[in-house]
């Protein structure tokens, strides 16, 4: 690699962890008064910026070492580890966070942001990390790990080619988040019409989750085979992410048929976060779902169309409904025998033939272009390397 360096991320840019002990903090309601308080709730999952803080904290008793500025960089270091978010606030970091401030002479604060988003940095960080139940990362073993730079102004040229891609990807994501409202708000007028009948859902429905005796260990992933898995990490609360679904082996797969995977399926967390969904549109390979997922599958097409129940799954009803089964549980989890119970209301053959036919072309618009983010996912993913290894050379481009 001529004209590139390998050098340690500490020689060109700050590393801070965001304060310890906990401080005690006095949130505001009066939002004239008070700094930011960044959080990791506070950003949408696949964000590349902080943008805006959701409280608000008394200016005084904060140590300086949680500060953050415009320009500044945000490691998660505990929960959500190894995400990262170029900050466009001033304010202050909560615990679990490191804050990096690049030296912007040798380093683009771009081109550090998908550094630390891709592989090269995550397998040093995962390599570094302490903790036996919670990975959590020290700011001295970030300063020590290995970054590779080109001049400032092909950094500059190699985070503009990465950045197509993500505002092409956010781009999509908001016309979707459009299009769902479209559809949500279409259905709950629905449901409101006067000419419904109250229907239990698992009346419905096929429903099944693996079982728990045949309970699969993530350590039994493949790195490759004819058969996926979906697992929380790959069910999103954008829908099914596939660039993160795992390889099993042909026996994991075949000794559970009864959550063997058929396009149309739905898919809904059921552990952790719960309610998370996604909708099988495609099928590349024969495919599963890790334990906490639910598979969903209609089994009365000819009276309820998949798509009402896809959107009544993540409509504020059965949201209220998660709520009202998990509130002030330890570990919150959704039960089958709940889930089935839920109640809503059926609109008649006509009413149900007007939404459809009303929200046909979004729906599939909505998947056409979680299909395109996908592939814009996979692309970005796999030239990044290339890019920050200089095996792609962009030095010629004009950008």
């Amino acid at each position: 690699m001529n004209h590139w360096n390998t050098v340690e991320l500490g020689s060109v840019c700050e590393v801070v962890r965001g304060g310890s002990p906990r401080p005690i903090i006095d949130y505001l309601t009066e939002e004239s008064d008070g700094l930011n308080w960044l959080k990791i709730g506070d950003v949408k999952e696949n964000d590349k910026y902080f943008l805006h803080a959701n409280e608000k904290i008394k200016p005084s008793g904060i140590s300086k070492t949680r500060e953050v500025k415009v320009g500044d960089l945000i490691l998660s270091n505990s929960m959500s580890f190894g995400r990262a978010f170029i900050t466009l606030i001033d304010g202050y970091i909560h615990d679990g966070w490191l804050r990096l401030r690049c030296d912007e002479n040798k380093l683009d604060k771009e081109y550090l942001y998908y550094f630390l988003t891709s592989n090269l940095a995550q397998h040093q960080f995962k390599a570094v990390a302490t903790g036996s139940v919670v990975n959590n990362l020290k700011s001295d073993t970030v300063k020590a790990v290995k970054i590779s730079l080109p001049s400032l102004e092909e950094q500059k040229k190699i985070a503009k080619v990465l950045t197509l891609f993500d505002n092409k990807i956010k781009c999509n994501t908001e016309i979707n988040e459009n299009l769902e409202q479209q559809i949500g708000t279409i259905l709950l007028k629905t449901i409101d019409n006067a000419n419904t009948q109250s229907v239990k859902l698992g009346d419905y429905l096929y429903i099944k989750g693996r079982i728990g005796w045949k309970g699969l260990k993530k350590s039994e992933y493949l790195p490759i085979s004819d058969y996926r898995i979906i697992n929380g990490e790959s069910l999103t609360l954008s829908g099914i992410d596939w660039n993160k679904a795992g390889y099993i082996s042909a026996e994991r797969y075949e000794e559970s048929p009864e959550i063997m995977l058929n396009i149309g399926d739905i898919l809904l967390s059921k552990d952790g976060t719960i309610g998370k969904i996604g909708y099988v549109d495609k099928l590349e390979t024969p495919s599963s779902v890790a334990s906490g997922i639910f598979v969903i599958r209609n089994t009365r097409q000819a009276e309820i169309s998949t798509q009402f129940i896809y959107y009544l799954l993540k409509s504020r009803l059965f949201k209220a409904f998660i709520t009202s089964r998990t509130e002030g549980s330890v570990i919150p989890h959704l039960y089958q025998k709940d889930f089935m119970e839920f109640e809503f209301q059926l609109p008649s053959p006509d009413d149900m033939k007007i939404f459809d036919d009303t929200t046909a072309a979004m729906f599939s618009m909505v998947f056409s272009n979680l299909n395109e983010n996908d592939r814009l996912i996979h692309l970005r993913d796999s030239l990044l390397p290339k890019l920050m290894s200089g095996e792609i050379n962009v030095s010629d481009l004009d950008i």
